[in-house]
């Protein structure tokens, strides 16, 4: 399915009131664990899009929040968010619990979705060991048509499920440009509240994230696709991470768990900081993760307007100071409300990107350890210098320069620091970490003495033998 864009494909939304099972019914669908599942009613606030796995023709599955009825609050942008998904699908799945039984939440949402005049199909979730006629009888009055009695977390009834919706779903078309795969993933990462889903909505033109004042709004990692100048991009919106010390809620944890997979996947991260509070221990930490992770990195300081020319200098001053760790990574002073600074954003992007998967032959990286050697020589060991042969690459994202020479076991980690700036200076690597292996090559004298002594010992044992038979 690589081969069609998601422009193209089918929409399939999941919808249905709080702990139904769209979370889950939406990772069987696209064999994956996307979305964030627990039982706990209302984890799912923002839209999530995955790949459909299941079924004869490919479809974009969109899982939605839970609908509750209230008006006020998070729960009604949820509300909000599922409300645009039905106005971008192509079926509904209406997902219904078969051992809960019809509720009045159940008939409300169920007037909604027929007034939205799209092919609709009931699903009734968790049904194992339930009496498929039984199931039937109770949801019959919704008058949404025969009941698909599913259990999502043990895949019955899926497969069957999805070769039916295949029957009204649009044929995908393929795409006229370069395939999806070449977009860059961007994972957006930050603590709480420095208005990472803000940003997003900024660069996409819609308020395609949920995005308020009350810090951990965002729970899940959400995957938006988009394209600008020619470019594919995926953006994935993160929970925000605070101190360990702050997390005592379960579904806090779940979303640090989806935000350190979403940096691992992402092909760069976009950290952002917040203006007003500046550079905080947690974003050292946070960010310190990232750059160990070997994510190319780009950053941004957000709320940059308000700030005075006093608390701008400040900020400027304590990103040198706090982060020398980072100085490979080029930083934007941004406001994600008004939209200024953002333009340029995806240029450091783009660049930290080639820099992270650039491909380094091994006559240049050789070339350049020469030269570096001759700037600053290799240290003595025990009154011999480290000799240092040859480079060549030995990973991408992040770049691996694997170095061989004799002794590189006792390099120290200021030489080591200094060939990964030498060579990140000469070969214009902004926006990626760099790592340097070394490789000592195999002493081709090691093991000679003893060799000599075994083939003595022969030789007095041949002596030996041939004096005794001479009597």
């Amino acid at each position: 399915m690589s081969n069609v864009s998601l422009a193209s494909l089918p929409v399939v939304v999941l919808l249905g009131r709080p702990n139904v099972g769209k979370s889950t019914l939406f990772n069987r669908l696209t064999r994956s664990r996307d979305a964030l599942v627990a039982d706990f009613p209302g984890l799912t606030r923002d839209r999530q899009y995955g790949y459909g796995r299941i079924g004869p023709v490919p479809y974009l599955a969109v899982d939605t929040g839970g609908l509750s009825g209230d008006t006020e609050g998070l729960d009604a942008l949820s509300a909000l968010q599922a409300h645009q998904a039905l106005d971008e699908a192509d079926a509904i799945l209406f997902l219904v619990d078969a051992r809960d039984g019809l509720s009045a939440q159940d008939e409300i949402l169920a007037q909604r979705v027929r007034r939205a005049g799209k092919p609709v199909f009931l699903v009734a979730n968790k049904s194992e060991g339930l009496s498929e006629g039984n199931v039937d009888a109770d949801f019959a009055s919704l008058g949404l048509g025969s009941v698909h009695a599913v259990s999502a977390a043990h895949g019955q009834g899926v497969a069957t499920l999805m070769e039916t919706v295949a029957t009204v779903l649009p044929s995908a078309v393929a795409p006229e440009r370069k395939s999806s795969d070449t977009a860059i993933r961007v994972a957006v990462v930050g603590r709480p509240n420095v208005g990472k889903s803000t940003l997003i909505n900024r660069v996409l033109g819609e308020n395609r994230l949920v995005a308020s004042e009350i810090p951990g709004t965002t729970r899940d990692a959400i995957a938006v696709p988009f394209t600008r100048a020619d470019q594919d991009y995926v953006l994935v919106d993160t929970a925000g991470v605070r101190r360990r010390a702050r997390v005592d809620q379960p579904i806090e944890k779940f979303s640090i768990v989806k935000t350190l997979q979403a940096i691992d996947a992402a092909d760069v991260v976009l950290f952002l900081f917040d203006g007003r509070e500046g550079v905080t221990e947690q974003d050292a930490s946070l960010l310190g993760l990232v750059i160990e992770r070997g994510r190319a990195v780009v950053l941004a300081v957000n709320k940059w307007d308000g700030l005075s020319p006093g608390a701008r200098e400040r900020i400027r001053e304590e990103l040198l100071r706090r982060l020398p760790f980072a100085d490979f990574a080029q930083t934007h002073f941004i406001s994600a409300l008004r939209g200024s600074g953002i333009g340029g954003i995806f240029t450091s992007i783009k660049a930290a990107h080639a820099a992270g998967s650039a491909d380094l032959s091994t006559p240049q990286l050789t070339r350049l350890l020469q030269e570096a050697t001759t700037v600053h020589q290799p240290p003595l060991v025990r009154g011999r210098r480290i000799k240092l042969r040859y480079a060549h690459q030995g990973g991408r994202q992040p770049p691996v320069i694997v170095v061989h020479g004799n002794q590189t076991e006792n390099i120290p980690d200021a030489y080591r620091r200094f060939l990964v700036n030498f060579f990140r200076k000469s070969l214009q690597l902004a926006g990626t970490p760099m790592r340097i292996e070394f490789k000592s090559g195999e002493n081709p004298y090691e093991g000679v003495r003893n060799q000599l002594s075994v083939r003595q010992i022969n030789k007095r044992r041949r002596m030996i033998k041939h004096y005794k038979k001479l009597g």
